[in-house]
């Protein structure tokens, strides 16, 4: 699950030779968990994990549980009294789109959140966590970007200023504007 490859950022910096590639390996996880940090969210799943909810408290509104990450596909949602909600007896919201940031009880159900002994984390949801099933090409490009520009300070004797030598950047203070840009409409706050 990454969301680019080590041949990805060779290809983008121009490299053809293999010297080099457990270093680039290593930068390409590390830009991609600086791109979740930066965004606060993971972009893709590839297996399921449950989460459990309070069938109490802030998260439900009424029919609706709001979550608290990103939810690309569901595949089962235990109520608090232990039985399964069939997906004709919910709606996602939003319902055409993921990731998906509530689940509302259809009005007509007969279904309410629930719990039985004890309300805290009676609710799980099993599914695949995460903005989509694959990155956007947003993310692939930021990402691809970010483990190049780590590629490239390896090679910079200055660490943490910016300097300039006959009019030349030699290394800018912070990530490039061009992958900020990428990633700004993909913060979630």
């Amino acid at each position: 699950m990454t969301y680019c490859s080590t041949g990805d950022v060779k290809a983008y910096l121009g490299i053809a030779e293999a010297t080099d590639d457990t270093l680039i390996t290593a930068l390409v996880t590390r830009a991609q968990a600086a791109v979740n940090r930066f965004c606060n969210r993971v972009f893709e799943a590839t297996a399921d994990s449950t989460r459990t909810f309070d069938a109490s408290g802030p998260h439900i509104i009424g029919p609706t549980l709001y979550l608290d990450r990103d939810l690309c596909a569901i595949t089962s949602i235990a109520n608090g009294d232990g039985t399964t909600i069939a997906s004709t007896k919910y709606v996602t919201l939003p319902r055409n789109d993921t990731p998906y940031y509530g689940i509302k009880l259809k009005t007509h159900s007969g279904v309410l959140w629930t719990y039985v002994d004890d309300w805290e984390g009676a609710i799980s949801i099993t599914g695949k966590w995460a903005y989509s099933l694959t990155a956007p090409a947003d993310i692939v490009q930021a990402t691809v970007r970010l483990a190049a520009f780590y590629y490239r300070q390896k090679d910079t004797p200055l660490q943490d200023v910016t300097a300039i030598e006959a009019g030349v950047v030699i290394r800018p203070l912070a990530w490039p504007d061009d992958v900020r840009g990428l990633l700004a409409n993909y913060r979630r706050v």
